[in-house]
Formats: C-alpha cells, sequence, structure tokens
C-alpha cells in the first residue's frame, strides 16, 4: 500500500503558477503509476496528468496540454504538478492518485490509492 499526502495548493491570480507535491509514504514508489485528477464544485473527478513508474511517460488531458507537467522524484518518494498559466476555470481540488499498473490510465477507477486533496482557486 501506498499512503499520499498533497501540498502547494492556494489561491493565486489568473495567469500565475502553483507547484503541487504528492509525498508518498512507502517503500515501492517507484513501482506506481502517478496521477493528479481534479474536481470542481459540482463537477466529476477528472483526469489532468498521470506519469509512468520510471518517468518517462506522460499523459495529458487537453486542456492543460502545454501549461502543466507532472514529474516525479523516486529518491524523494514525490511527484509534482507544476501548473502555469492558470485560469479560472483550473479552480478546482486536486488530488493525487496512484496506481501499481504500467498503463498510463486516465479513469478514476483504475486507481486503487488516493490524497486528500488540496484547493486550488484562481481568481481572474
Amino acid at each position: 500500500q501506498v499512503q499520499l499526502v498533497e501540498s502547494g495548493g492556494g489561491l493565486v491570480q489568473a495567469g500565475d503558477s502553483l507547484r503541487l507535491s504528492c509525498a508518498a509514504e512507502g517503500r515501492t514508489f517507484s513501482s506506481y503509476t502517478m496521477a493528479w485528477f481534479s474536481q470542481a464544485p459540482g463537477k466529476e473527478r477528472q483526469f489532468v496528468a498521470a506519469i509512468s513508474p520510471s518517468g518517462s511517460t506522460t499523459r495529458y488531458v487537453g486542456s492543460v496540454k502545454g501549461r502543466f507537467t507532472i514529474s516525479r522524484d523516486n529518491v524523494r518518494n514525490t511527484a509534482y504538478l507544476q501548473m502555469n498559466s492558470l485560469n479560472s476555470e483550473d479552480t478546482a481540488v486536486y488530488y493525487c492518485a496512484a496506481d501499481r499498473s504500467f498503463r498510463i490510465a486516465s479513469g478514476v477507477n483504475e486507481y486503487a490509492y488516493w490524497g486528500q486533496g488540496t484547493q486550488v482557486t484562481v481568481s481572474s
């Protein structure tokens, strides 16, 4: 099992940047595909980005391509989401997720482990 703790959320203005972190407790972090999902008020949780266990492969939803970058540090057991050029539509709770799979999946049901979420609010 792995326990996930997100941090780095906050209130920013449109055009600003934020970096979210997801710290994982466990000795097999490098075996997990890591992902970020977002959930806006009244909406379903949706895929944002994912990264393979080695970090060699990434996947993004179209709306964040070119603005967000997912990365990981398998020594520090931490995944990151660098978010640039933020806009009001990015306002949501952002969740880190993990699964012991080599598939870079985008479905909520394909991830077994979840963090508690961190709020990102972008004011226009």
